[in-house]
């Protein structure tokens, strides 16, 4: 979701922002040879014999009795774990010394006043390592942080050493074995200290500590709460105080609070697959989530940097394997089964069961039944074992946040990408955005959404889709900004159509509400939503279907382009990356194949809204909260349909493919398509949208009219007259005839914005903003960027800003402010409205001190 992160990408990270653990018992795997099915190591030098340790105590350990009482408390799982005096001991055996363990680390419960934007919360995790534990010199276990960055598999060839001797693994922590086992095949070591005190494999890493402004632990308000120990995991919870720094406010965060901060935490210690999953390539025409590493072997003359995609392993039962070979449907062996977290409000449980449960069908596409369910999660009667902080289990987690917005982060296996587990975050205030969304965007269609308090089935069915959407994402699925532009914008109002289709291709978009249908369509209810569509179906078969035959990922390659170039011959299938800022094909909150037709008629609906809008966001005895909310969101909805034409201007349309595929990746949006779009513009926005400046509105919110106007405007033209987009423009004409020259377009502009001068005709005072504005961006084009801006957005983007100067662009800057300059002066002589020639022969001044600067 947009407002996530909305973990972008964070993408994202953040976009940002931008989303049940299964280790089943490889089947297929065990049949493959052993060269096939190893492990992908990282190993180091230090497996040879060691010398005796220089310095330090030398421990001999115990008997096993005398260091483990009678009186112990014991609990058997992965380690055997006693408690015993306060004290904690594991009993490590042999068989897992090597193994990889991943340690998740969660908040329990959450501190007061901690909160930092969407970290914070009860369930958030906080920290993810992958460790092992060996035997080191005088009788102590050495607890190694493992990295999967570089890898050389071929133990045979003479790189395979030289890789490894560049990347011994660190010793995080080192600990005396106390004592043998009876049988002498395990080490017991003490655990109390490193649990008891502070650092990054079990609690915080680095950068959750510094968001949440905490410092050092406070040892004697911290202690352990539990150690309990499962078949395949061991966890632990503890409750820790740190001291907390004051400090500003960021972005979007309150101002830290000093003194301390007491929270419980639980870690999770889950014993990785010894052979792990295989692995499936990615490929950018399909939108999946990635785990990546360099290859020392890929690539016999250099390096390969591998990117794995991320999903869950489903595997057939061995008995139906067969079957799904003829194209059976068959349940897996393990499916993905998510729990409903027990704070969740009751009314809203089996719309999020259906948001999961709506997945199957996809799944059904790839060869597999009932293989995404949901279920409520047990009490402590029926399963005292089950806890969301189990990393074994995955949840949609409720937060009782004012954050409007969801999440579906996963962890994975970084050695194959295998999913293990996810924790959907679902914030309460998540129902407040989607009752702006909907009355927004479906108002004049559905007249369930004329009110600010939605009825639960509306609201129910909002949230189902919401919790779709996240899945999605916990099923390896990156947003696919692309798919809703697979659509006629026309097809999106005709009602059988969007019946058999939907309003998008994919769940995965920002294709919120189908905004374009008109009320004279007859399109509401369920029509009005995205559902999960032929792209999702697609993408789950892609990166699920098993390929009979093949196994290894670099095998199974020839397949899959195959089946992706077979699917690209339908504009459905198609991945739009939400990471590419040139190509307008991929936008968020957008829809149809032509943006200045589908914001026309989003445009229409918003205008259908503005004459009722008071009414609609009336409650008794209430103020005009509602109004001023509701009018702020019309703003930006127009804004964003506004934003979606102006993506065509300088756009360049990006069409990964392999050599197989025929035609370029790259191509300028045509000269037609973008002169549409500055003519849009015109017409929608630099003409002076007053249908936005209703008088009983603006009289009940406060909002200021021409500051309504020239926010719009203004940001459209930081955009369009930017060095980056007039660039592009003169780029493209290098190498296209028929390129939309950077002339062209300020031309263009000018006629719109200056349409009054020919007729001397009068200015009022949102053209003459419109106007100033348009020469000092001209102006701008003139000079080199500040260098203290240049270094904001280094920081925000990561890019220095384009310097005009250094190209054509501050030519034709110049070149426009003379020719504008010489059609001011002659307009002005005819110009009967004394405010515009004032306004005029202001711009003459500055037009005069651009050129020629005293």
């Amino acid at each position: 979701m947009n407002k996530h992160v909305i973990r972008a990408f964070v993408t994202i990270v953040i976009s940002t922002l931008i989303t049940g653990m299964i280790f089943p018992t490889t089947t297929l795997a065990q049949k493959k040879n052993k060269k096939d099915s190893a492990p992908i190591a990282v190993k180091d030098s230090t497996v040879r014999p060691p010398m005796p340790a220089k310095s330090g105590p030398k421990t001999d350990p115990k008997k096993f009795a005398d260091v483990i009482k009678a009186d112990a408390k014991a609990d058997s799982g992965l380690f055997n774990i006693y408690k015993q005096e306060d004290k904690v001991f594991f009993e490590i055996p042999d068989s897992l010394l090597g193994r990889d363990i991943l340690i998740v680390n969660r908040i329990s419960k959450s501190a007061a006043g901690l909160r930092s934007m969407m970290l914070g919360y009860s369930g958030d995790e906080i920290g993810e390592n992958v460790i092992r534990f060996e035997k080191g010199p005088n009788n102590r276990i050495f607890l190694k942080n493992i990295s999967y960055s570089e890898t050389s598999k071929d133990s045979s060839q003479p790189m395979f050493n030289a890789v490894m001797n560049s990347n011994i693994q660190p010793i995080a922590a080192a600990f005396d074995v106390k004592a043998f086992s009876e049988k002498g095949n395990s080490s017991i070591v003490e655990m109390t200290d490193y649990i008891q005190g502070d650092n990054e494999i079990f609690f915080f890493d680095q950068r959750s500590k510094a968001s949440l402004k905490l410092g050092s632990v406070q040892q004697d308000k911290s202690y352990i709460v539990d150690v309990k120990s499962y078949p395949i995991n061991t966890e632990i919870k503890t409750v820790k105080t740190y001291s907390r720094s004051g400090g500003p406010a960021g972005p979007g965060m309150p101002a830290a609070m000093g003194g301390n901060a007491t929270l419980e935490l639980n870690s999770s210690m889950i014993l990785l697959p010894a052979v792990p999953m295989e692995s499936r390539y990615y490929d950018p025409r399909v939108g999946y989530f990635t785990t990546s590493l360099t290859d020392f072997d890929a690539d016999p003359q250099g390096v390969k940097r591998l990117s794995m995609v991320t999903r869950w392993r489903l595997e057939p039962k061995p008995e139906d394997l067969e079957k799904y070979k003829r194209g059976e449907l068959v349940e897996p062996a393990k499916p993905i089964i998510f729990y409903i977290d027990p704070a969740t409000p009751k009314k809203w449980v089996p719309f999020l069961i259906q948001g999961v449960n709506d997945w199957q069908s996809a799944f059904e596409q790839a060869g597999f039944k009932n293989a995404i369910i949901a279920k409520v999660a047990p009490t402590h009667d029926q399963d005292s074992t089950w806890s969301l902080e189990d990393a074994r289990f995955s949840a949609i987690v409720y937060k009782p946040s004012d954050v409007p917005n969801a999440s579906g982060p996963h962890v994975h296996d970084p050695r194959s990408g295998e999913i293990l587990e996810s924790h959907i975050n679902w914030y309460h205030n998540v129902m407040h955005l989607l009752r702006n969304w909907y009355f927004i965007q479906c108002a004049p269609n559905d007249p369930r959404a004329r009110k600010m308090q939605f009825d639960d089935q509306l609201m129910g069915e909002l949230i189902r889709f919401v919790s779709s959407h996240e899945v999605g994402h916990t099923l390896g699925l990156r947003h696919n900004f692309g798919s809703s532009s697979a659509y006629p914008v026309e097809k999106l109002r005709d009602k059988e159509w969007v019946k058999q289709n939907g309003h998008a291709a994919s769940i995965m978009d920002y294709a919120r509400f189908n905004y374009i249908a008109q009320p004279e369509d007859g399109i509401t209810g369920a029509d009005l939503y995205p559902r999960i569509n032929f792209y999702d179906k697609w993408a789950i078969e892609w990166g699920y279907r098993i390929i009979p035959g093949v196994n290894n990922p670099e095998a199974e390659k020839a397949t899959l382009n195959k089946w992706t170039i077979n699917k690209l011959k339908e504009k459905k299938y198609w991945f739009g990356t939400e990471s590419n800022p040139d190509d307008p094909r991929s936008q968020n909150e957008d829809l149809g194949d032509n943006a200045m037709k589908a914001s026309a008629y989003g445009i229409k609906n918003l205008q259908r809204i503005i004459t009722n809008l008071i009414s609609w966001t009336s409650e008794a005895n209430e103020d005009y909260t509602n109004l001023t909310e509701l009018y702020r969101e019309i703003n930006t909805q127009f804004g964003r349909y506004i934003g979606h034409v102006t993506k065509n201007i300088g756009g360049i349309y990006e069409t990964p493919k392999t050599v197989e595929q025929e035609g370029g990746i790259y191509e300028n949006v045509p000269k037609a398509t973008q002169q549409e779009a500055v003519q849009f513009l015109n017409k929608q926005l630099f003409t002076t949208p007053k249908w936005l400046l209703d008088k009983a509105i603006l009289s009940r919110t406060g909002n200021n009219p021409i500051t309504v106007i020239s926010t719009r405007q203004n940001a459209v033209l930081d955009k369009v007259m930017s060095a980056a987009t007039l660039n592009k423009l003169i780029s493209a004409e290098a190498t296209d005839d028929d390129a939309y020259q950077a002339t062209t377009l300020l031309n263009d502009l000018k006629k719109g914005i200056f349409s009054e001068l020919a007729m001397h005709q009068p200015i009022d005072v949102y053209r003459r903003n419109l106007q100033k504005s348009y020469v000092q961006h001209l102006a701008d084009l003139m000079s080199a960027p500040d260098q203290g801006n240049n270094s904001i957005m280094l920081i925000m983007t990561g890019q220095q800003p384009a310097d005009a100067t250094k190209t054509d662009v501050s030519s034709i800057a110049r070149a426009q402010l003379v020719a504008l300059r010489a059609e001011i002066r002659a307009a002005t002589a005819g110009m009967t409205d004394n405010m515009s020639r004032y306004h005029l022969s202001d711009l003459t001044e500055r037009i005069n001190h651009t050129l020629d600067p005293k």
